[in-house]
């Protein structure tokens, strides 16, 4: 009795696609659609400006006016010195080709240079550019057109030379402890995002084996993992199991569409 009417119950579950189910329940598609729709709007609408429990990207008011909408973070791993792009040492031209000073190595252990090391200053030249006298060198020579436009800060340093470590000072504002938020963590906590459809913080790498440190680049750290950044790879797939899997092409695909849809 129990076998009979399991089949009978299976047979019964079979035969129910999702367009006789919402005509059994005397409710289309359009309508579910606009129920869920309305109730998020009543939802937001009901919700303090910047709820976070309702939405975790939800935008908030600063302490100061805004003025940007976004934030587009370059950073170049492995480009071009700043010393040969913008940021001119004439110091250390005056050292070029002595021996590094006994009191920059003193006490101090650098995996790369030895105590009879030389100094190397830099070969480009560098000129002073727009009403601002920005100094670029002649390597940016377009750059240089629009000098007044640009913000170049040089009042940081740091003893952080290792990739790995320096990245995550750069990235975390820590070169030796993950766990830290990244910038682009921060930035999507302070500010939210405006789509509640999109992730609010992408990642775009290049090379085929992403920046050195990895992930803790762009974690989220003690932050809720919902501000973590949304890693894109460099090649065909930037984004894993979003292409159809070998085998299956346009038209079987718009056969398995079409059936769910039946």
């Amino acid at each position: 009795m129990a076998d009979q009417f399991t089949s009978t119950q299976n047979a019964a579950l079979r035969d129910i696609t999702r367009r006789h189910f919402f005509q059994d329940c005397r409710v289309g598609l359009g309508t579910a659609a606009l129920g869920a729709l309305l109730l998020t709007d009543q939802a937001l609408a009901a919700a303090p400006p910047g709820d976070r429990a309702l939405n975790p990207f939800a935008t908030r008011q600063g302490h100061f006016p805004a003025k940007a909408k976004s934030v587009i973070f370059l950073f170049m791993a492995g480009g071009p010195s700043h010393l040969d792009l913008f940021d001119p040492k004439p110091k250390l031209q005056e050292l070029d080709g002595q021996v590094i000073p006994e009191s920059y190595v003193k006490n101090k252990r650098f995996a790369f240079i030895k105590r009879d090391a030389k100094l190397l200053g830099s070969r480009r030249k560098f000129s002073r550019h727009g009403q601002s006298g920005a100094e670029l060198s002649e390597l940016l020579p377009h750059l240089a057109t629009v000098a007044d436009d640009l913000c170049i800060v040089r009042g940081m340093a740091t003893d952080v030379f290792n990739h790995g470590p320096a990245k995550l000072f750069v990235n975390t504002g820590s070169p030796q402890f993950m766990g830290r938020p990244s910038m682009g963590a921060w930035v999507t906590y302070g500010i939210g995002s405006e789509s509640t459809d999109l992730p609010g913080f992408v990642v775009l790498q290049s090379g085929p084996r992403g920046p050195r440190g990895g992930s803790p680049l762009w974690a989220s750290g003690f932050l809720p993992t919902t501000f973590q950044g949304v890693p894109f790879r460099a090649g065909a797939e930037p984004i894993l199991n979003l292409s159809n899997p070998r085998g299956i092409d346009a038209t079987r695909q718009k056969q398995f569409v079409d059936a769910v849809n039946d």
